[in-house]
């Protein structure tokens, strides 16, 4: 599944019942095999909901308070899972692309820490860039088909924050659930503080399982490790995420630590390894609800994020007229249509039509010996992660930003 945006479809579209017998089928087509993203199937990732919290990373004048806001901002990316139900998107085309922002008016309270690392109550909300409205802009392409996989960027101007990386997933159905892990291309999301002399944290997924497949009630569970790290500031995170009991309710807890690390000796990879004397502050709580901080030598957590309240920000999009051929909504434009007016076979029919165009287009492209080249990025994948913009792309989010949206149609073959 790629990075690029899914059409808002009715829940009850089609009858449940067939969806899940249907869907039950094609599962067992998979019993056994590796990796069924590569065969095609896609499955919820943990795509990024890039909601304006982005922007109120790096606030804090200490090290440890903008861990702590990264923190904050790892706790609400999957805000779309945690409030709607999982879904299957459409199967991203080469070089399929979506872009939007959202306007940022307001930021969650800053997350202040003194020299000594003790909470500072009643932390001001104000932000370096004196209040004023910021926008967040976010572009994806469809970098590689085989194995399927889309880059993004995330760009804060007014905050110097910024971030990027992979979209790949390997996924594996288990025979009850399916396991959906990052891909070889997917080393997590880079986020960088330009303000803050480019300091950059590297937060690496943990794997997912998707179940509920037989109660037809799909749902998410997190039970794996997970790691963020800061070379700059030398720190970095390991968050445990608990795996529920059969018989218990799922809580979703979340068990962490902060401490300080050394990023050409380190080998810490368990909670209970980190020495004492090296814990900054300990995180605990929901992923799904309330998460908390405990600063180092005290007992008091500290509320980090309280998801509750949450929900994504609407959109910004470019207009109709201005979006191309193969930008998402405009690409998937007749099949969303006849989906929501029901048509099913309509909607089956032109989405087989759009993948053998697709087929022709590699056959073509194969014969001729042509590469495919990106549009907004240097590069299909990168070993390091980290996606660098073309000339193309930087000037796409620079639209964003000056809410331009004229592109030229691509001429690239393929897309």
């Amino acid at each position: 599944m790629s990075s690029t945006s899914t059409p808002d479809v009715p829940e009850n579209a089609p009858d449940e019942s067939s969806k899940l017998k249907t869907f039950l089928s094609i599962l067992r087509k998979f019993v056994g095999v590796s990796d069924i993203a590569s065969v095609r199937f896609s499955l919820p990732a943990q795509l990024l909901e890039p909601t304006p919290n982005l922007g109120a990373i790096g606030t804090s004048d200490e090290p440890l308070g903008r861990m702590l806001e990264v923190l904050r901002f790892w706790f609400t990316k999957d805000l779309k899972y945690i409030k709607g139900k999982p879904c299957k998107p459409y199967n991203s085309t080469l070089g399929e692309f979506f872009r939007c922002s959202w306007e940022v008016d307001s930021t969650l309270p800053e997350l202040h820490v003194s020299s000594k690392g003790i909470p500072v109550k009643g932390a001001s909300t104000v932000n370096d860039y004196d209040g004023k409205p910021a926008r967040v802009c976010y572009l994806t392409e469809q970098t590689s088909h085989h194995p399927p996989v889309s880059a993004f960027y995330i760009d804060c101007s007014e905050t110097g924050v910024s971030a990027r990386g992979f979209d790949q997933i390997s996924a594996k159905f288990t025979g009850t659930s399916i396991r959906v892990a990052p891909g070889q291309h997917n080393l997590g999301i880079f986020i960088n503080i330009s303000k803050r002399d480019d300091e950059e944290y590297q937060l690496k997924h943990p794997a997912a399982h998707l179940g509920g497949l037989l109660r037809g009630a799909l749902s998410i569970s997190v039970a794996d490790t997970c790691y963020i790290v800061c070379p700059k500031t030398r720190m970095k995170v390991i968050l445990q995420y608990l795996e529920d009991g059969w018989i218990s309710r799922a809580q979703n807890k979340v068990e962490g630590v902060i401490f300080r690390y050394d990023p050409d000796k380190d080998t810490i990879t368990r909670v209970k390894d980190v020495p004492e004397a090296d814990v900054l502050a300990k995180i605990s709580g929901s992923w799904q609800n309330q998460m908390y901080y405990t600063m180092a030598g005290t007992n008091e957590p500290q509320l980090l994020i309280d998801i509750g309240p949450l929900f994504p920000v609407a959109k910004t999009l470019p207009p109709e007229e201005s979006q191309l051929s193969n930008e998402s909504r405009k690409f998937w434009s007749d099949v969303t249509e006849a989906i929501l007016d029901k048509r099913y076979s309509q909607a089956t029919k032109l989405k087989v039509e759009i993948e053998d165009r697709q087929r022709q287009k590699a056959t073509e492209r194969q014969e001729k010996n042509e590469e495919w080249k990106p549009r907004f990025f240097t590069g299909t994948v990168t070993p390091l992660g980290r996606p660098e913009l073309s000339e193309e792309g930087a000037e796409a989010l620079k639209g964003l930003r000056n809410q331009h949206y004229q592109l030229k149609e691509s001429y690239v073959k393929g897309a």
